[in-house]
């Protein structure tokens, strides 16, 4: 143990002594109450720690992984129907929604900054027409697109300054690729 682990202990120590010492004192005619108490807490604390580990397997059930082989890349439909493409622009994954009734594709104002782009300095001399109506849009390039084995560099795309849950990707994009729906799966190939 180093030192740093030794103190860790220490004031877990201490830290476990002043607690139990004033369940003593706080429970001292009643100490089957006490260990009531201790039960409830311990049952709790197990079930966060559980709900804790089994997230990841609960999150990959809502909203499943795409996979991707050397020719392809599978999309499996999420729960709410939809298909959800993981891509890296220029280094950073960002999560696309697919969109067939989409041109091109739109990013939002959170993944424009996430990704470096000031939305507020774009100039917006576009306009589209959404479920959530008309919005102004700003065409940029993406230097570099990555989704699965496949690159491409120089990617036009639009950023909207309207309200987006998440950017989309349209056929502009999706175009690229050879699109076949088998099951619950998008099988995207090129």
């Amino acid at each position: 143990m180093d030192s740093d682990q030794i103190a860790r202990v220490v004031y877990l120590g201490l830290l476990l002594m002043a607690v139990g010492g004033w369940v003593l004192v706080e429970y001292r005619t009643r100490l089957g109450q006490a260990l009531r108490v201790a039960l409830a807490w311990g049952m709790i604390f197990l079930g966060v720690a559980a709900g804790y580990g089994l997230w990841g397997d609960l999150r990959r059930d809502i909203r499943p992984e795409q996979v991707a082989t050397a020719e392809q890349v599978e999309i499996p439909r999420s729960q709410d129907g939809h298909y959800y493409l993981q891509l890296e622009v220029n280094g950073q994954p960002v999560t696309f929604m697919a969109d067939t009734g989409a041109s091109g594709i739109t990013l939002s104002a959170q993944d424009a900054a996430r990704l470096g782009i000031d939305p507020t300095g774009l100039p917006y001399l576009g306009r589209a027409v959404t479920a959530n109506g008309e919005v102004r849009t700003a065409r940029i390039k993406l230097p570099l697109v990555t989704f699965g084995p496949f690159t491409d560099q120089d990617v036009t795309a639009f950023v909207t300054d309207g309200p987006m849950e998440m950017s989309l990707l349209g056929m502009d994009y999706l175009g690229l690729f050879s699109i076949r729906i088998a099951g619950d799966k998008m099988i995207l190939q090129r």
